[in-house]
């Protein structure tokens, strides 16, 4: 059993939660503080925490089932748990299974509208692992999927959305699209030889980067402008310069003739950036308000 748990959770990448979590807190705290005039309690923190568990495991457990055989196929993938032979996947399904009834759980001690939207969460989750069968937009279905994790946050302590809200949303968006573009650039000969729709399979590796480059910028604009659209202050804001300095760092790592340092970009710059992000914001919120 300590073994199968093991595997599961390399299988789903548990380091990555790094990514989507702290935007999600992030969502929660602005939230209530713009519309509510006060921080998130610890029983709105901690069903959070527990829905970003099962969203996050039972999308990643879809993937690993549903991209099994085109894994195997991939030099890269091929040692992944279910094309291995460490887990089967039928087991990973009732992992899924479980997941999702953590996720209803969560979903269902938050605000009411919660389970009301959660069927569009499942859908986006089901929907970014067959993406990449039918479109070279599936990095962008991605962003889409993840980002919802700071748009949930928002709407589970405050009810509703604002503008500043789905700013904060298309700012995920489009950082996950560009940071997924530079991964996909790994695969790029595969997808080819595959048919597997990418961004960097479509356009090459130097115009797969070149939009990588767009959608980041778009991820810029959208965490500076948080600044003016919201109570954040100038301490929010040194957290934004330098999460813009994280984004444009790593596409200085990674170039159409040296793709070598993907994975340092992928996975230390982006890291890096949303805790950056996330602990300003959290001393900005905590420190500089009086509640």
């Amino acid at each position: 059993m300590i073994r199968k748990t093991r595997i599961i959770l390399e299988m789903i990448k548990v380091e990555h939660t790094v990514f989507a979590l702290p935007f999600a807190f992030m969502g929660a705290m602005i939230g209530a503080v713009m519309q509510e005039q006060r921080l998130p309690d610890w029983a709105e923190i901690g069903w959070i925490l527990l829905a970003m568990i099962g969203a996050r495991s039972a999308a990643m457990g879809l993937n690993r089932v549903i991209d099994r055989v085109m894994d195997a196929k991939n030099p890269r993938t091929a040692k992944r748990a279910i094309p291995a032979g460490l887990l089967k996947a039928g087991e990973v399904v009732v992992f899924i299974a479980v997941s999702f009834v953590v996720l209803f759980i969560a979903a269902s001690q938050l605000d009411p509208i919660c389970m009301m939207l959660m069927p569009v969460a499942v859908f986006f989750l089901v929907l970014y692992s067959y993406s990449k069968r039918f479109t070279w937009l599936c990095h962008v279905v991605l962003g889409i999927t993840i980002g919802l994790a700071p748009l949930g946050g928002w709407i589970a302590v405050t009810g509703h959305l604002n503008a500043a809200a789905w700013v904060l949303y298309g700012s995920v968006v489009f950082w996950l699209a560009g940071f997924d573009t530079i991964y996909a650039c790994q695969d790029f000969e595969f997808d080819r030889r595959e048919r597997v729709h990418s961004i960097p399979a479509r356009f090459g590796l130097a115009g797969g980067l070149r939009i990588a480059r767009v959608f980041h910028l778009l991820t810029a604009i959208g965490f500076i402008s948080l600044y003016w659209m919201t109570d954040l202050s100038w301490l929010y804001l040194i957290g934004a310069i330098a999460s813009v300095g994280f984004l444009g760092y790593q596409h200085l790592l990674v170039k159409p003739n040296d793709i070598s340092r993907v994975q340092t970009a992928f996975f230390t710059m982006n890291g890096a950036l949303s805790i950056t992000l996330f602990a300003f914001t959290l001393l900005d919120l905590v420190v500089l308000h009086e509640w």
